[in-house]
C-alpha cells in the first residue's frame, strides 16, 4: 500500500515489480517472541524473495525501500546477502552511520520512541487504544502535506494495526534490532548504483545522518525534497517518480 504510487510508475517501464509486506505486516506470517525480528532473519526474508523471484525467471536489477524496509535493504546488500544492479533507499541512512550516529543528542532525542517501544506491552496498549487513532496521528501529524493522508489512508494503516498479533510482530523490529544490528559486519563499500531520496522534514530520522555516505558507497546520487516529511514516496510521489526516472534514464 505504502508503494501504491511507485508500482504502477515501475511497471509502465518495463520492470516486473513486487512490493512484498514485510514480516508481521498485512497477511503476512507473524511469529511469537522478538528472536523472529532480528536483522539476519529479517535479511533471510529478503534472500527468500529474491531466490523464489529468480526461479521464475526474474533477474534482480532495481532494490526500492523505505524506512525499515530501507534498513534491511542496506544490510542486506552491504552483506553480500543479495546481489542487485542498482539500490534506491528513501529517509533511511547507511546503517553504519546510523548506528554511530543515532547516540549524538539531537538523533537521540529524535529516537526516543525507539527506547519506549522496548516496554514490554505498554506500547502495545496505546497504540491499540481507541481503534488504533495514535497510529492515525502519528501518520497524520507528522505529514507536512495532509492532504496526502485521507481518512480512507489513515483507516488503511489503522486497520493493519488491529490485525490479530500485529502490533507486537512491528514493535518486535525495534525490540531485536539493536543487539542484532550492532552484530552486523558491514562491507566497507557498497560498489552498485544508489539514490539516496529523502523528505528533508522528516521528525524520526534527521539531515545530519546523511553526510558520509558518499564515503561509503561508490557510485553514490542524494536528492533531498525540502517540505517533505519522512513518508516522502506517498507524500510527494509526483517529485519522487521524477527523481527515479531521471536517475533510472
Amino acid at each position: 500500500f505504502s508503494w501504491r504510487y511507485q508500482l504502477p510508475f515501475l511497471a509502465e517501464r518495463g520492470y516486473t515489480v513486487w512490493a512484498p509486506n514485510l514480516r508481521g505486516y498485512g497477511k503476512s506470517s507473524r511469529p511469537k517472541g522478538r528472536k523472529h525480528y532480528t536483522i539476519p532473519r529479517l535479511i533471510d526474508d529478503v534472500v527468500a524473495l529474491t531466490e523464489v523471484a529468480q526461479s521464475e525467471g526474474l533477474s534482480p536489477d532495481l532494490l526500492v525501500a523505505h524506512d525499515w524496509g530501507g534498513l534491511i535493504a542496506w544490510a542486506s546488500l552491504l552483506t553480500d546477502a543479495v546481489h542487485f544492479r542498482r539500490f534506491i533507499p528513501m529517509n533511511i541512512p547507511h546503517p553504519g552511520i546510523f548506528r554511530t550516529r543515532m547516540w549524538r543528542p539531537r538523533q537521540f532525542l529524535r529516537s526516543w520512541y525507539i527506547f519506549f517501544f522496548q516496554l514490554p506491552g505498554i506500547p502495545e496498549r496505546l497504540l491499540k487504544r481507541d481503534a488504533a487513532d495514535r497510529i492515525r496521528q502519528i501518520f497524520y501529524e507528522s505529514a507536512i502535506d495532509k492532504s496526502r493522508f485521507t481518512d480512507d489512508v489513515l483507516d488503511h494503516y489503522a486497520a493493519q494495526a488491529l490485525e490479530e498479533g500485529a502490533l507486537s510482530a512491528m514493535l518486535n523490529y525495534y525490540r531485536a534490532a539493536s543487539p542484532s544490528m550492532y552484530r552486523l559486519k558491514l562491507k566497507a563499500q557498497l560498489e552498485i548504483p544508489t539514490l539516496l531520496i529523502w523528505g528533508e522534514e522528516d521528525t524520526a530520522l534527521g539531515l545530519e545522518l546523511v553526510p558520509g555516505t558518499e564515503r561509503l558507497v561508490t557510485d553514490f546520487t542524494y536528492r533531498p525534497i525540502p517540505g517533505v516529511s519522512h513518508w516522502v514516496q506517498q507524500e510527494a510521489p509526483e517529485k519522487v517518480n521524477k527523481i527515479i526516472a531521471d536517475w533510472l534514464h
